[in-house]
């Protein structure tokens, strides 16, 4: 028997730790209370015995996941529960299930509705790294528009990743090859095809997903919740960098007509300052050093909040 094989069976023999279990639940317990989630999003992580499965919260509200009860586990192939008799669950985790089938680096996913991102996902601004902290994000954040991914057999067109042609549409957009720049009443950066070359970690760690939010993936549970609460972050620092400048702009505007100016040709304007595409690796490369601080105190945060229950005790970290 080869080596690989030898282990892979070594491994799906242990059950997964309780300390990943732990850690699963205190991620769902941080994402809400840092507005990422609500009664709606869900986090997911590979099962590092056996990286076919993974393992999801049951249909629950993010803040109400407290035991090892509320999670569920499914395949990886077609999101279909390990336990033939598990009760329901997410209708969208063929959002998680198609980006770990593309993906072997990636062992854990977030999807949730923000709204302070979701404006840039039906606008013609894209949303870009503004500050150091905003570099996880990835210097591009491509747009899902699951319109383009329906066939006819598709009963609603509810914007839910519900099947495996839809998940399979967004698991395609974190590793565009190339992007489309449309017009300025329509939205940038749209997806338009795949690299025929699939790294083991996409290029484009987030995705925004037309009316509807955004997901983003990690190497590792903790790097997840990174990226999803610095990209939310990114997204309220942008919007409001983007209302200054755009008084400023106006602002310019009138004091050219102010001054009785007879010039017909385009008014002065000035845009933000964005991180380029090396400020934004080298960003992430700095901080994911670091990593483990804000884990420290989110873990503390929720342990002390009186809302959130985690019956396995505080994870790794804490």
């Amino acid at each position: 028997m080869a080596e690989d094989q030898r282990s892979a069976l070594l491994r799906a023999s242990k059950p997964a730790t309780k300390e990943l279990f732990s850690t699963l639940i205190a991620a769902n317990h941080i994402l809400h209370y840092h507005q990422v989630v609500d009664a709606y999003g869900h986090i997911s992580v590979r099962n590092p015995q056996n990286p076919a499965t993974f393992f999801l919260a049951k249909s629950l509200a993010p803040a109400l996941v407290s035991s090892r009860e509320d999670l569920e586990e499914y395949h990886v192939s077609d999101a279909s529960p390990v336990d033939k008799d598990a009760p329901k669950g997410y209708a969208e985790r063929f959002i998680h299930s198609e980006i770990y089938k593309k993906f072997k680096g990636v062992h854990s996913v977030i999807h949730a509705h923000s709204e302070v991102v979701l404006p840039f996902s039906i606008s013609s601004i894209p949303l870009r790294p503004v500050f150091h902290m905003g570099g996880v994000m990835g210097a591009q954040c491509p747009i899902y528009d699951i319109q383009q991914h329906y066939k006819s057999s598709d009963p609603l067109h509810s914007l839910l990743v519900t099947n495996e042609h839809t998940g399979a549409g967004l698991a395609a957009g974190f590793n565009p090859s190339t992007m489309l720049a449309k017009g300025t009443n329509l939205i940038r950066s749209f997806v338009t095809s795949q690299s025929t070359q699939v790294p083991e970690f996409p290029s484009s760690p987030t995705v925004l997903m037309r009316g509807h939010g955004f997901t983003c993936v990690g190497a590792t549970i903790e790097e997840a919740v990174y990226r999803a609460i610095f990209t939310c972050t990114n997204a309220r620092v942008q919007t409001t960098a983007m209302l200054m400048q755009g008084s400023y702009n106006v602002g310019l505007v009138g004091e050219r007509f102010g001054r009785g100016e007879k010039e017909t040709g385009p008014a002065k304007h000035e845009d933000i300052k964005y991180l380029n595409d090396r400020e934004c690796k080298d960003a992430w490369t700095a901080n994911q050093g670091h990593a483990e601080r804000p884990w420290k105190l989110w873990c503390a945060e929720v342990a002390n909040s009186g809302l959130y229950t985690n019956d396995l005790g505080p994870p790794p970290g804490a």
